[in-house]
Parts: C-alpha cells; structure tokens; sequence
C-alpha cells in the first residue's frame, strides 16, 4: 500500500509552496530521511526528506508547481521493489485534492527524449557557484572532486547526481571525462540560448519573493545613507594574528565580518532606536538584538538570522555567524533561522566595491552595508600612512531615525573598531 507524502508546514504563516526540483525519480529508491525533492516557501528554501524507506511509485506534483500545504505529492511504495505506478484514475484524485497553479520557474518539465543544450559552469575551483543540490555537493566533497569539471545537464546547467555518477566512472574507467565544459568569468550567471535579439528565462521563485521584498521596502521605508570611512589596521593585525588559532583550538573560522557584527551589537545598545520597527504610528523597540547576516547563494540572497546577538561573547557570535551561513549554503536551515531579524548586515565588499546602498529588510528600520577593505593612503597625525580602509555604510528610514543619530551611531561603530580593545576569546 503506497504512503502519501505531503507538503509539510514550514511555519505558521506558511500555507503554500513550491516544489523546485524532485531529487528522485519515480521506480527509484529513496531511504527515510534522505532528501527527496526541493521546496521554496516564502521564508525559506529547502530540501524535504522522504518520510519513509521505499520506491518512489509515483510523483504527482511536477516540479514548478505551488501547492497548499498538506498537499500530496508523491507516493512511496514502502515494500521498496518499485511497484508500478499508480493508475490515472489515482492520479486525477490525487490532483484533484492538489489544486495546483502552475508558476514560473526554471525547472520547467521537459520532453524526456530531448536533451539541454550544454550550459557552462563556473570557473574550476568554484565548485560552491556551481548549480547542484547540497546533496551533490556532498558527494563531490568526498570523493575530492571540483564540480566546476562537471558539466551539468540539468537546467541552466545544474549538476544532478547522474552527471555526477557518470563523471566519477569515465575516471575510475581511465577515460577522459568528456564531462568538462568551457568555463566563463566565475562569477557569470547561466545564460539562455539567444535564438533572437531577446532572450527570455523565467525567474526562479527566490528572484520573485526578493523582488516582492524589495519593490515593498522602497515603497514603505524612507530611506536614507550616510558613509563612514574606516581604518581597519587594528581588527586586521588581530584577525592575522588569531585566525589560524580559531580554526586549530575552536573549529571555526575568523572573518572580519565577526568584527563589524560584534561592534555593531554594541552600537545598537548606545542607540536603540537602530534596533526597532514601526506599528503605525507608532515606534517598537526591540529588546533582543536578532542580527540578520545576508548569505548570497546562487539562486539569490537570504538573511538568516542569529538570535539574542548581545547575549554572546565574540566567539559565541563568530560560531554562530559561520553556523548559520554554513546552513544557509546547504539548505539546512529552518523557517526560524530566518525569522524575527532586528537588524541586518549584508557584505558585498567581498566582491571588491567600494561601498553599496543597501534596501532595508522589512520590518527593520536600517541595515548596515560593508564595502571592500583595501591599503589606501591616508593622513595620519600629518603624516602619510599606508591603512586598510573600508567604507561602511548605514541605509536608515528617515521616518524613524533621524541623520543626526544615524551619524552618532556610525561615529560609536567607527571608533570600535579603530580602536579595538574587546577580547575576542
């Protein structure tokens, strides 16, 4: 007797989501608890493990489709011997119970006998931008392999375990792996074929809900930027210095985004105003500093978030930050790492610009930006110095905050961290 799996609740404001990628396919076998296909919600995207052991018998939600909670999806067969599908009558009451909509997305179903056309991937040893499930990554992980050598035949080249599998024996076979494809600026995205003068893909469910979020922001929030420069030469001596012990005693990384954050928890104490939101007319404040680290994946950005922030010392921050990336990066998070943010802080000076105009996260009221650190030419006591600088900015609505305390606010964060004397252990 074949068991219903269904779409789980995320969250209690979650009633719908969209299934983005089945990670099995029907006759197949599939273990409890090993990911059986991807979900996109509004708060979160993630892979939903098989509830029981058995053959996938029968998926009756396509790939693209948005349904309701408690929907069935599948069938697994828990006997595991691949029972033959389930009849069309079945499969009309099953999908008569989803009522699906079918949405945009760039895991359209496609003809079985047609194949995509090769896609390249990013550049070797950006195996972490190639497009692949967290459980291929895995798996290219373990067996030491860069999956930028992959060529994915998956849409908008993504890598599926097959591509994997068959990579791995035309090696064991002493074969040359015919697998490799050109390879574009690391940081190109997928590109469409361009059969005209337009060339047209749709966008993922991620891209619409962040383009819902942000068009929201900038109507709602009146926001404004005010940049401060900063000398780094103080953290940057201390980060050389500690960072191989952090990795040896304490397994963990030390970046410099622990020192914007930990200083940046300590600003928000001297100024809470940062660290509220608006009801009305009416303003909130917040008792707990819920620090949201914005984590850039390839389907787009997501803002985890690290709760009760000004409880923790900076080792306790810094584990937390890097927990928390780590699961975004492999979709292990769950609808509360991404809920209840407070305030947020996004780095895209990792990429090398100079300085950003970050978009509030709703319902916050500002968002710190980190731009490049860089050696640049200052004075210094009338002298020319050589520094790491870094320009940080801090995008606030102007309904709440005022330029006058958005400045006193930067000009707090700024000599916390020229003059660093905080213990980092």
């Amino acid at each position: 007797m074949p068991t219903d799996v269904k779409m789980p609740q995320m969250g209690e404001s979650i009633y719908e989501g969209t299934i983005t990628k089945w990670l099995k396919k029907e006759g197949e076998f599939v273990k409890k608890d090993e990911p059986l296909y991807e979900l996109s919600t509004d708060k979160v995207d993630t892979e939903i493990p098989s509830p029981i052991s058995g053959t996938l018998q029968k998926i009756v939600v396509q790939a693209g489709q948005k349904v309701p909670i408690h929907t069935v999806v599948a069938l697994v067969d828990e006997g595991g011997k691949g029972s033959p599908a389930v009849s069309s009558g079945d499969t009309t009451t099953s999908m008569t119970r989803a009522k699906t909509e079918k949405l945009p997305s760039p895991v359209a179903p496609a003809p079985k006998e047609e194949k995509p056309a090769p896609t390249p991937v990013a550049a070797p040893g950006d195996g972490d931008r190639v497009f692949a499930s967290p459980l291929v990554k895995k798996m290219a992980r373990e067996e030491n392999i860069d999956l930028a050598q992959v060529h994915g035949s998956g849409p908008g080249g993504r890598v599926s375990k097959e591509d994997l599998v068959a990579y791995l024996e035309a090696r064991k076979g002493g074969k040359t792996a015919t697998a490799v494809a050109p390879a574009p600026a690391p940081s190109a995205p997928p590109r469409p074929a361009l059969p005209g003068p337009v060339g047209s893909v749709p966008m993922t469910p991620m891209r619409i809900k962040i383009s819902e979020h942000m068009v929201r922001s900038k109507a709602t929030s009146a926001h404004v930027h005010t940049v401060f420069e900063v000398d780094l030469a103080k953290v940057t001596a201390l980060r050389e210095k500690e960072k191989d012990d952090y990795e040896r005693v304490y397994a963990t990384k030390l970046t410099f985004t622990h020192f914007f954050a930990y200083a940046a928890v300590h600003a928000i104490r001297e100024f809470p105003i940062i660290n509220s939101s608006v009801d009305g007319t009416n303003i909130l404040y917040k008792k707990e500093i819920n620090l949201g680290i914005a984590v850039a994946l390839p389907e787009g950005l997501i803002v985890p978030v690290v709760k009760k922030a000004e409880d923790k010392s900076f080792l306790g921050l810094a584990k937390a930050i890097n927990d928390i990336a780590e699961r975004a990066r492999t979709k292990k998070l769950s609808v509360d790492d991404i809920q209840g943010g407070t305030f947020t802080i996004t780095n895209p000076g990792i990429y090398g610009g100079l300085f950003g105009t970050p978009i509030i996260n709703q319902p916050q009221v500002a968002i710190l930006g980190i731009g490049g650190i860089e050696k640049r030419a200052v004075v210094i006591n009338d002298a020319i110095a050589i520094r790491p600088m870094c320009n940080l900015v801090l995008g606030f609505d102007h309904r709440t905050i005022d330029g006058a305390v958005a400045d006193q606010f930067m000009a707090y964060l700024k000599k916390s961290l020229q003059e660093w004397s905080q213990p980092i252990k």
